[in-house]
């Protein structure tokens, strides 16, 4: 049995762009746009197990995949399997093995990131699109590894991900409880806000926060963490036994082709030509709602929601709210 099978519906499986993916789908097969659910780093399909009932409920057909490099979907070897070119590929092979002409692509985190890019690179088949924390942005004007270095410093968790050697890989590999222990917990109170600063490669955060995660959570320990977590103890046991089994090589990948992506998006038109909103969250201290600030002028047609109280892992730790705000945005604008 699935290890989320109490919370997930059946797990499926479709071969598509070369590799077996697999997701998961809820509601009515009639039910047109349907809404497809992009998980972020560390994450997976499970993720989404809030709103998928909800939605489901609501009468939604939703689908959410494990993606390329994580949970039930194959990890291929080379680093370059894991581009835009690739990520949004895999999006568009499942719309084509479900039969699905356009979809309502909605992403967390990386999955925002991926999501975004989805009307750039298949218009065609998107009828809108929702990012959670993650905002669109317009072209890095360099290399965006580079600018993060500059901005943050070679320990930066983005920057330490380009390693060859897959020294975090290996920090994450060997410490997986205390991976999702320390990450998956609400932020404390801020008693004052950093000031705004510009996103450096879709990352807002201020310089002084402390951005060296591999290190962080080789030192870990979670009796000294004062943040209350916002996974049950069987919810966080989906994500370690996930993780355990598959290492985090294949997510961090996705951080690998920062560059690559930025140098084969030149030229490419960054304008958002569907309905779009963008839900932010009020405490999230590395993709703040300041970072997305300006996505106006890149999509005519958005709406922007801020969902308070919530850190990073707005889906998980708000789901009544993300999904209520996911079902009424989808009845307004399509029916």
């Amino acid at each position: 049995m699935n290890a989320s099978a109490s919370w997930m519906p059946p797990l499926q499986f479709a071969v598509i762009n070369g590799i077996r993916m697999g997701y998961y789908e809820a509601g009515p097969a009639t039910d047109h746009p349907p809404i497809i659910l992009c998980h972020g780093w560390p994450e997976l399909a499970f993720s989404w197990r809030h709103q998928i009932k909800a939605l489901a409920a609501a009468g939604i057909r939703v689908i959410a995949p494990d993606q390329r490099g994580y949970g039930a979907t194959d990890r291929p070897e080379p680093v370059e399997a894991y581009d835009l070119e690739h990520l949004t590929a895999d999006l568009v092979g499942l719309l084509d093995h479900l039969k699905i002409d356009k979809a309502i692509f909605v992403g967390h985190d990386w999955g925002g990131f991926v999501v975004w890019q989805m009307p750039l690179r298949h218009l065609s088949r998107v009828a809108g699109v929702v990012g959670i924390n993650t905002p669109h942005l317009p072209r890095a004007p360099a290399d965006p590894i580079e600018i993060m270095r500059k901005r943050f410093g070679d320990m930066m968790y983005i920057v330490q991900f380009q390693d060859p050697g897959r020294e975090p890989d290996r920090i994450f590999a060997a410490r997986v409880e205390q991976t999702f222990d320390a990450f998956m917990r609400k932020p404390l109170p801020r008693t004052d806000a950093p000031p705004a600063e510009p996103p450096a490669g879709g990352i807002g955060a201020s310089r002084s926060l402390n951005l060296a995660f591999p290190q962080m959570i080789a030192a870990y320990e979670s009796a000294n963490d004062t943040r209350r977590p916002i996974l049950s103890d069987e919810e966080k046991r989906v994500f370690v036994d996930t993780f355990t089994r598959t290492g985090f090589t294949g997510g961090i990948n996705w951080y690998r082709n920062m560059t690559r992506n930025w140098q084969r998006s030149e030229g490419l038109d960054h304008t958002v030509r569907v309905p779009s909103l963008m839900i932010m969250a009020e405490n999230d201290a590395v993709l703040p709602p300041s970072a997305a600030d300006g996505m106006e002028k890149l999509i005519p047609d958005l709406e922007k929601y801020l969902v308070r109280d919530s850190g990073h892992w707005t889906q998980q730790e708000q789901p009544e709210e993300v999904s209520a705000k996911l079902i009424e945005w989808r009845r307004r604008r399509f029916g």
